[in-house]
């Protein structure tokens, strides 16, 4: 059933953070859901174009320099071999069915819990992720934070919404439980190295990889330290996902990082809550 809470429970907060991550359940009806796929066909088709949306085709298979620099603003063509559409400052907030699923009041209070009543909250990325079938790229295990964002404080929280079911066939995101409580591992953050990776898998008990299969139309909370990662499409249908990564409206860009992909410095974000406080005062 269609998730009718404006909050979660004390039970569910405690699992998040024990586990870094929390299955919401379905919170986006079927009617909605059919909308958001058939806006997705159309970005990709070419008949709806925004002019600061930035768009990145599939390279395929393994995650390298075609990954890090393939991502530029406009439209690559009539094809849904797109991998990512949507990225810091240029993404899907600028669609009117997109900016409507992420400001639902769930998401408001889950902000307020994360990051204080007193904070306003703006969008870091609000980006679609697909993984064509039979394609797709493979995301080695990262956190998502650190030097590489190029921020002036490091987001906590990102909902991350299937559009399409997300199973181990296709690509589902996986994670290490529990991971989020060590706090970013590198000062640069994003992928991680190869010891460090096998520092984290000596003992498969301690953080237990898990594959968070979700529900076309469902949404899993998580925190933005848990690692995590993806595989390729292996699948006979796309597997798509909507990922909103919300933070403190006071974030700015402290400088353009390794890419220069999250703006200038001093850049603020896109604005989305109020503070649950109210409107500021003099």
């Amino acid at each position: 059933p269609l998730m009718a809470g404006l909050s979660l429970s004390d039970e569910q907060w405690h699992q998040f953070d024990q586990h870094g991550f929390l299955h919401l359940g379905q919170v986006v009806s079927d009617e909605e859901l059919e909308s958001l796929k058939t806006r997705i066909d159309d970005i990709m088709m070419g008949k709806i174009q925004y002019d600061n949306l930035l768009m990145q085709l599939d390279p395929g298979q393994h995650y390298g320099e075609s990954v890090m620099t393939g991502m530029t603003v406009g439209w690559k063509g009539a094809t849904r071999d797109y991998r990512k559409i949507g990225d810091a400052g240029q993404g899907l907030e600028c669609d009117p069915l997109f900016s409507d699923l992420m400001s639902k009041p769930l998401f408001k209070w889950i902000c307020g819990r994360m990051y204080g009543p007193h904070s306003d909250i703006a969008v870091y990325r609000a980006m679609l992720m697909n993984k064509p079938q039979q394609k797709g790229t493979e995301l080695p295990w990262h956190q998502d934070g650190g030097d590489w964002w190029g921020l002036d404080r490091d987001p906590l929280c990102f909902v991350w919404i299937a559009l399409d079911s997300a199973n181990k066939d296709n690509g589902c995101v996986e994670v290490m439980d529990g991971s989020h409580r060590l706090g970013l591992l590198s000062h640069r953050g994003h992928t991680l190295s190869k010891e460090v990776v096998g520092k984290l898998t000596e003992d498969p008990e301690k953080f237990p990889t898990v594959s968070l299969e979700v529900p076309a139309g469902h949404a899993v909370l998580c925190h933005n330290w848990l690692v995590h990662r993806s595989g390729v499409n292996r699948g006979s249908t796309a597997r798509r996902a909507f990922s909103v990564n919300y933070i403190d409206a006071r974030t700015k860009v402290r400088d353009e990082g390794p890419l220069g992909t999250c703006g200038k410095a001093g850049q603020s974000f896109p604005f989305i809550f109020n503070g649950s406080l109210g409107p500021k005062t003099a």
